[in-house]
């Protein structure tokens, strides 16, 4: 919530997945390469670029998201 779409966001290698197995799925991609995936049923995430860079201009709001996330997920438990 709150994250531009298209995002602008920072990226410092040329590092990227090709493939994913059955549990994840794409959230997000860039001229085909994967950029974001989620787990299918578990609560984790992960990002192919730099939130904290200066880069991506939305990176805070996407590193809120995710603190909000894992604090809904711990209370929840």
């Amino acid at each position: 919530a709150g994250v531009e779409n298209p995002l602008q966001a920072g990226r410092y290698h040329s590092l990227c997945v090709s493939e994913l197995p059955d549990c994840l799925e794409k959230t997000a991609d860039f001229k085909g390469i994967i950029m974001g995936v989620r787990h299918k049923e578990l609560p984790i995430f992960g990002v192919q670029f730099h939130p904290e860079s200066i880069l991506t201009p939305t990176g805070g709001k996407i590193i809120e998201n995710v603190l909000k996330i894992a604090t809904a997920e711990t209370k929840r438990k």
